[in-house]
Order: C-alpha cells, then sequence, then structure tokens
C-alpha cells in the first residue's frame, strides 16, 4: 500500500504515529510511505521584506523541525520515507499531493474542534475529507 502521511509537528501528529505503531497491519516494511508537510504561505508583504533566499530557507527550517522527527520514528521502525514538502493552503494541497501521488490512504492527525469551532474557524482536516478522492484515516 502507497501511504501518505500528512503531518504539522503539533501532538496529533505524535497522537497520529503512536497509532500506526499498535497497527501493525498500517506501519512496515510492505508499505511505501511519503511524509509530506505544507507550509502555509507568508503574507506577501514578509516575502517582499525578506528576500527570495531568506523566505526559501525559513520555509526549508520550518519544514526540516516537522519532518524530521517523523521520519526518525519511522526508522526506528525499518520504514525509509520519502519526504515531500510544500507551500500552500494546507488542506487544497495536502488534498493535490495525495490524489496526484497516487495514494492509497492519507493518515493524518485531527486536532478534533467541535462541531461549532468546526463551523466558525474550518479545520484542515474537514476540508481534507470534504475534497479528497483518496480514503482518509483521521487520529484524534
Amino acid at each position: 500500500m502507497n501511504i501518505l502521511l500528512a503531518v504539522d509537528g503539533s501532538a496529533y501528529t505524535k497522537k497520529m504515529l503512536a497509532y500506526l505503531a499498535t497497527h501493525e497491519e498500517l506501519l512496515g516494511t510492505k508499505h511505501d510511505y511519503t511524509v509530506l508537510t505544507v507550509q502555509s504561505p507568508l503574507p506577501t508583504r514578509a516575502r517582499s521584506a525578506l528576500g527570495k533566499d531568506m523566505v526559501e530557507k525559513y520555509y526549508a527550517d520550518e519544514s526540516e523541525k516537522i519532518v524530521a522527527p517523523v521520519c526518525k520514528f519511522l526508522a526506528r521502525h525499518g520504514v525509509d520515507a520519502k519526504r515531500v514538502v510544500k507551500v500552500g493552503p494546507v488542506a487544497e494541497t495536502i488534498g493535490k499531493v495525495a490524489e496526484g501521488g497516487k495514494f492509497d490512504l492519507l493518515v493524518m492527525g485531527s486536532h478534533g474542534h467541535g462541531a461549532l469551532a468546526t463551523l466558525v474557524m474550518g479545520s484542515v482536516s474537514t476540508q481534507v475529507l470534504a475534497h479528497s478522492k483518496v480514503p482518509v484515516l483521521l487520529v484524534r
């Protein structure tokens, strides 16, 4: 199975990894894994003030802080995961990567906001669920 792990470095990512670790049918060398993190774009004025090189370094540094621990965790379980780092609208980008990469499953942690909070603020997981053509496993 080709599995996409959407991660953001939060406690919910850790819960998702703990869930995988307790379900050997999902975690193991018989699957292919890709770890995806998506950075929200900096405001236009900030990008202009900082310059292209500084902005790219910022995105790379922030992404590495998120992806490196996840890949280290997977390596302890014998898994060599691919890394994908994107910048853009988070939910939309996750959906595009999941569909474009021909993944069999998308796994992500969910913050578990209540219905009212989701209605008012929206959530990445809700948006991904609404638009994904790939099966999604949410871990709360």
